[in-house]
């Protein structure tokens, strides 16, 4: 009878480890005195650099910039190289997307554990906080001059039909309030049970934000406070408020080493200070959101989280500590079902994307940052680092660990098949339609003082079609009958109607 196999850890020049990280918060009393994204990003760099105690920027073979968009420039990878006095074979600017950092950070590993390179480094910044400010008093910052030839990223409207467009619904803040709304339902949750959960969950996420010395709102919300509408929080779109929302008006900058376990030795650095990536997962959706099946879970992020729990041999529970994306509450809150975690689930070591801040791509390098001081500090062995970007499009989980691996890191990353496997076949989208019309979901997108500009309901036509419906401000039956916090909207019936405009109206029944 023969033996199994047993797998034999890999060479240590081919095991990769984080090594250094570095991060910059920016907050100038002049708006003049504002760094701007390059320089914020070498700043992170180099602190990274000394956090890892060995000189290793001179040997950088790959660096990887997460997309910016606070201000553009002609190749700001090649630019930060420079300032770095580096030539790096792998020289990467990354497209949109909030999911980049940690598969930036999977690729780096990958390259260090096929031989590819050396050391590396993965790192974002932005400056929107500065920029905003100074458009809004007209002052000229004194910053690398704007590249108005560089064509600005493709986002949202580039991927949406036109009568997402024209309702509004082709933002992050109006798009994820579908999947919210559609979740929740599915759950048996009332709209007040479903806001109940955001709010204790974004609680959580504020409270961690309140101690980390790089957040941006150091304060703990309690869960009123996140969910009742203010003066100071302002309702954005159905049910989300402001204090539910990503907060992109921030100066940050983050950045992370990583370098082979034998080069890390030999630069003499303490194996306390090295953090070993597991392996991790990737999936996404179509990019135009209409054209998915439901909107009640994500299945790219199912099978990449699974993929994630796979490798620690159990459910969510495995992990010592988790980062749970977080723009919008629907995100982390279908997340932790899928890990099988409880509503007490301790969902950040960062803070989150409203409290600690929205560098708007690179929110996820500083969760990686802050999740290797948390590894470091002892207490905790496993980490599972979880990013998505787009409208719930694009998914990648990271799983990151103080003990080293056991075999070498998987090349095989994407589980795109698992997740097209459970997909079932979309309706057809129609913008022309009549008769009676069920609701699949819903949002109410306000103005800035509170006042809802229009409803908008994702129906499903007497053909099983799908469309986009608008709600009238003047239809107060119909709103308040779609926002009653007792009862969902989701199954509510009404009749559609073509609107002057060529736009589908909806009225309740």
């Amino acid at each position: 009878m023969t033996a199994p196999m047993i797998a034999s850890p890999p060479p240590a020049d081919r095991i990769p480890v984080i090594v250094g990280v570095g991060e910059i918060v920016d907050r100038p009393r002049d708006v003049v005195d504002g760094l701007e994204p390059l320089a914020l990003l070498e700043q992170a760099v180099r602190r990274a650099e000394i956090d890892a105690g060995a000189k290793l920027i001179h040997d950088l073979g790959s660096l990887d910039v997460v997309n910016f968009l606070s201000w553009r420039y002609c190749d700001p990878e090649l630019l930060l190289a420079q300032r770095l006095g580096i030539r790096p074979a792998h020289c990467h600017y990354g497209p949109v997307g909030g999911e980049s950092p940690i598969r930036f950070l999977h690729e780096a590993a990958l390259r260090i554990a096929r031989g590819e390179c050396d050391v590396a480094v993965v790192c974002g910044a932005e400056a929107q906080s500065s920029a905003t400010k100074a458009e809004r008093a007209g002052v000229t910052l004194p910053w690398t001059p704007f590249a108005h030839d560089v064509e600005e990223p493709k986002r949202g409207a580039a991927f949406q039909k036109p009568l997402a467009v024209k309702l509004g619904v082709f933002r992050p803040v109006s798009v994820y309030p579908f999947y919210e709304v559609a979740s929740s339902a599915q759950w048996g949750q009332t709209p007040r049970q479903a806001l109940a959960e955001s709010g204790e969950l974004w609680s959580r996420y504020s409270a961690v934000a309140a101690y980390n010395p790089n957040a941006w709102l150091k304060r703990h919300f309690a869960p009123d406070e996140i969910t009742t509408p203010s003066a100071d929080n302002r309702p954005i779109a159905w049910p989300y408020t402001k204090l539910m929302v990503a907060n992109p008006m921030v100066n940050m900058g983050a950045a992370l080493i990583l370098t082979s376990l034998a080069r890390a030795r030999t630069a003499g650095i303490a194996d306390s200070r090295m953090i070993y990536p597991l392996g991790g997962a990737a999936a996404e959706d179509p990019r135009d959101y209409l054209t998915r099946d439901q909107f009640a879970e994500s299945h790219p992020q199912n099978a990449v989280l699974q993929a994630a729990m796979d490798l620690v041999g159990g459910k969510g529970a495995a992990f010592d500590v988790i980062e749970l994306y977080s723009c919008f509450p629907c995100v982390p809150k279908m997340a932790r079902r899928t890990l099988g975690l409880g509503p007490d689930v301790e969902p950040t070591v960062t803070g989150g994307l409203t409290f600690f801040g929205a560098p708007l791509n690179t929110y996820m390098t500083h969760a990686a940052c802050a999740m290797v001081r948390r590894l470091r500090g002892g207490g905790a062995t496993r980490g599972l680092l979880y990013g998505q970007g787009g409208f719930v499009t694009k998914h990648h989980a990271l799983v990151i660990s103080r003990e080293p691996p056991r075999s070498s890191l998987s090349q095989d990353v994407s589980v795109q098949a698992e997740a097209d496997r459970t997909r079932t076949k979309a309706p057809e989208f129609v913008s022309e339609a009549g008769g009676n019309g069920k609701a699949e979901s819903f949002t109410a997108l306000f103005d800035r003082a509170g006042a809802v500009e229009h409803g908008v309901v994702m129906l499903r036509t007497e053909q099983g079609a799908r469309t986009l419906a608008r709600v009238p401000a003047h239809d107060e039956a119909t709103l308040t009958r779609l926002m009653d916090l007792d009862k969902t909207p989701v199954g509510a019936r009404g009749a559609i109607t073509m609107a002057a405009d060529g736009v589908p109206e909806w009225r309740a029944n």
